[in-house]
């Protein structure tokens, strides 16, 4: 018989996948204020003319297949503020599966949220560009993928600096 102890402590590398608190990093904004403002600024002109609940429907998506718990709970709870119901946010991580809650227009870009953020494994098919191409003007499209870099982008920094869910600063 193998006899195991447990010495409570916590491997850095398996503390997040065990669900186990970590210690914020550093703090983009006061460390990198100049790179932190560009992108606010960048993602504030993605946004432009973009319908708000769209916005977070994409930035939701994203969010969840980056993992990122800061932003995901930062957005479902805009969403929630901006009048989204609790079914949409629910069922966003399932889409497909439940294409009656969300317009063509919004499936389109959320199959180009998945694409664009999980670019590595597939690229952005041409199928996918089509659909949302059909369903945006060239402006409109523009600003939907400036959107889905941006979210991107807010992912990783949460993730790198390990922002904890609940705390948004905004």
């Amino acid at each position: 018989m193998v006899m195991t102890t447990n010495t409570n402590t916590t491997n850095p590398t398996t503390a997040h996948s065990a669900g186990v608190a970590e210690t914020p990093r550093l703090n983009l904004a006061k460390t990198a204020p100049k790179v932190f403002r560009a992108l606010v600024g960048f993602d504030a002109a993605a946004r432009e003319g973009l319908d708000p609940a769209l916005v977070e429907l994409i930035q939701i998506r994203a969010s969840h297949l980056n993992h990122c718990a800061y932003c995901l709970h930062m957005h479902t709870n805009d969403a929630r503020k901006a009048g989204e119901s609790e079914d949409r946010l629910h069922l966003v991580a399932v889409w497909r599966e439940a294409r009656n809650f969300y317009t063509p227009r919004e499936q389109a870009a959320l199959a180009l949220t998945e694409a664009v953020t999980l670019v590595a494994d597939a690229g952005v098919p041409d199928d996918v560009y089509t659909e949302a191409a059909a369903h945006f003007d060239e402006r409109e499209l523009a600003h939907v993928l400036s959107l889905i870099l941006a979210i991107n982008t807010w992912n990783r920094v949460a993730l790198a600096t390990r922002k904890v869910a609940g705390t948004d600063e905004r």
